[in-house]
Order: structure tokens, then sequence, then C-alpha cells
């Protein structure tokens, strides 16, 4: 019982200190606050940059020679060079499309990222709406349970009851406070997890009902609509994208490769000065750069491929989940509805009508069903979680 009186203290102090908030409103400041995807900024501003390094044309060379001569009647004599090396001119144009293209990755890298610590809130935040919402079923449950403990306390002391009556009583109130209990502990555990996803400020959270969901009417249209938001699909399409342009870059480096530049030489009385140029005959270093850039190409090709159909019966089995689930939730709602109440149970008993095991027995059903309810809704929400990740 101390347990649960610290947990409710604690509960009540965070919910003093922070303002309640809803699942937009989390998401909102976790994407602010988490420090992991600070950590992920950081890292794709350094890839990019990584990413612009070494396209450029490589350093230039400067060359100086001071020799003297034997016998010394020759003198000495100085050389002086400066050269530069190029590659292929149309190369450099396609190391920076690459880089440019391997800089959208590192962006569609980070925001997966993004969106895998927001869904991950989101279905924190959809377990303890279900939790918030029960645990308010079982408050109710437990004044209901006090209230026929004390009745049935009362009759016993009058002996109009006997122990076995009296003990039912304390049993349903024991398990009823023992299941408040554990409701009121997975809570705090949950908010916590959000406290560290928040980068340690402290976040409560008191919405207990869900949001409506809604599902596409058809499945075919939608992923078709929605398969340019699909990051999987793009990084796939990006991979093709760079692996084509390093099959470009290959053959362009297979090219001659070419220098240029300034000499002089001077010796004793005489003074020499021009231009040098160069050129490299291209036959071993980049042998089979161009076959391996086209295998790699035919490789993301097969990967796209791959990720769009797992993307697509994923997706599609996550639709045909929820609308079950939706259909399942109705037949509870319905259902709800003709099950006697906990107020109508309790006049009965009251009245005499119901003895305390009827009385129990018709309340485990309505328990049940209502419980039921709450955990399909719950399922419900976090599979439409899923299904909409990419609109995070």
């Amino acid at each position: 019982m101390k347990q649960v009186i610290i947990i409710t203290a604690l509960l009540i102090l965070v919910s003093i200190t922070i303002t309640a908030q809803n699942i937009e409103t989390v998401l909102a400041e976790i994407e602010r606050n988490n420090t992991t995807l600070v950590a992920y900024k950081n890292l794709n501003e350094a890839e990019k940059l990584n990413n612009k390094t070494g396209i450029f044309l490589e350093n230039p060379e400067v060359g100086f020679n001071y020799l003297w001569g034997k016998p010394g009647l020759l003198g000495i004599r100085q050389d002086f060079s400066v050269s530069q090396s190029f590659d292929f001119p149309t190369s450099y144009g396609i190391k920076k499309k690459i880089a440019n293209d391997k800089n959208i990755r590192a962006d569609l890298d980070f925001e997966l990222q993004r969106k895998t610590i927001l869904y991950r809130t989101k279905t924190i935040c959809n377990q303890l709406i279900y939790l918030n919402a029960l645990h308010e079923i079982l408050g109710e449950r437990a004044r209901h349970a006090e209230e026929i403990a004390r009745a049935y306390n009362a009759k016993f002391e009058k002996g109009e009851i006997n122990i076995i009556e009296n003990n039912k009583a304390k049993f349903n109130l024991l398990n009823t406070r023992k299941e408040l209990e554990a409701n009121q502990t997975e809570r705090g555990v949950l908010l916590a997890e959000l406290t560290g996803l928040n980068g340690g400020k402290p976040v409560t959270f008191t919405q207990s009902t869900f949001a409506p969901v809604l599902l596409p009417v058809d499945f075919e249209t939608w992923f078709s609509e929605n398969e340019a938001k699909n990051i999987y699909l793009q990084q796939a399409a990006n991979e093709i994208i760079i692996s084509e342009k390093q099959i470009q870059l290959s053959k362009a480096l297979s090219l001659p490769k070419f220098s240029g530049g300034y000499m002089s030489e001077s010796v004793v009385g005489e003074s020499f000065k021009g231009i040098t140029a160069g050129m490299s005959i291209p036959l071993w270093e980049n042998k089979n750069k161009v076959k391996l850039a086209t295998a790699q190409q035919q490789v993301a090709e097969q990967i796209a491929i791959d990720k769009k159909t797992e993307s697509y019966n994923r997706l599609k089995g996550e639709y045909e989940k929820a609308k079950s689930l939706q259909k399942i939730l109705e037949s509870y709602r319905e259902a709800l509805q003709v099950v006697n109440s906990t107020e109508l149970l309790k006049k009965a008993l009251d009245a005499g009508e119901l003895s305390l095991i009827e009385y129990m027995l018709e309340l485990t059903l309505y328990y049940e069903t209502t419980d039921k309810f709450l955990e399909v809704e719950n399922e419900l929400n976090q599979m439409a979680t899923s299904l909409f990740f990419f609109d995070l």
C-alpha cells in the first residue's frame, strides 16, 4: 500500500510541475529536446562536409633543386618548377553531383532516425492513453469494491452473513487494488521513458481517449499516392542514382590524366624557362572499376525492388489487420451497450436480487468486456501508428 501512495504522490508531483500534454505536443517537445536527435543532426552535418571533401583538384606541386657541380668549375645549377595534375575534366562535375546525392542520402538517414524516435514516442503515448483510460476505470472499480467490502463487513459484524461471504468481498477489494497498483507502476515506467526521450526533462501525459482512426478507403490507391513519402523507397532510389553516377565517374577516371606547369633551370651563364605538360596512360590503375560500379548499380536496383515489395506487403498486412480490429472494436462497443453496467449490478445486489457470487460473476463479465475493448482500441491505434509511420 505504501508503494501505491508513493507512486501516486510522484505522479501528482509531476503533474503539478509540468503542464498536461497531448500526443502532438509531446512529439514536438521530444523532437526539440531529444539528445539522440541532436547527436544525429551533428553527425549529419559532419557527413555532408565529408561528402564534399576530395572532389576538387589535387594540390599543386612546387619543386626546387640546388645542385653543385664537380669539378667546381661547372658551377651551381638551380631548378624551379610548379605543376598541377588533374583528372579528365568531366570527372569533377560528376564528383560534385555524387556529393550532392550523398548529402541527400545523409538527410534521408537523419529523417529515418527522427521518425524512428517519434514512432517510439507515439507508441508510448498510445500505451499511456490506454493505461490512463484503464486507470479511471480501475479507480471506479476500487471505489465500488470498497463500498461492497464495507457493507459486507457491517453485515458480518451484525451476523447477517458468514465469514466466507465477508472474505469474498475483501478478496475482491484486494484484487482491484492490486490491479490499480500495477497500472500506476506501468504508467510511471512509461512516463520515465518519455522523460528520457525528452532529454531528461519531465513529461506528463494525461490524455485518456484515442482520436478516431481513419483508414484509407482503398489500400492500393493510398500506397501509390504515399509512395513518394516512403523513406525506405527514397533511400533505395537514391542509391540507384549514386551508383549510376559512380559508373560515369569510373569511366571518366579511366580516361587519361593530365598535368601542366612552369619550369626554370639556371646554370653558370645559362638560363632556361618554359612550360611543362604531361599525360598519364590509363593501363592498369582503374582496371575493373567500371565493371565493379556496374555490378553495384545492378545490386542497388535489385535492393530497390526488394524494398518496395517488402514495404508493400508489410503495409498491406498492417492495413488489413487494422480494418479487422476496427470491426472487432465496433462489436465490443455494441456489446458494452447491452451488458449491464456496474451501477445496475450494484443496485441488484443491494436489492438482494443477486448474491455476491452472482454479482461478481456478472461484474467479471462486464469488466472483461470493457478491458478487451480498451485493449483492442490500443492495438488498433498502435497498428495505425505503424501504418502511418511516414507521416510522423
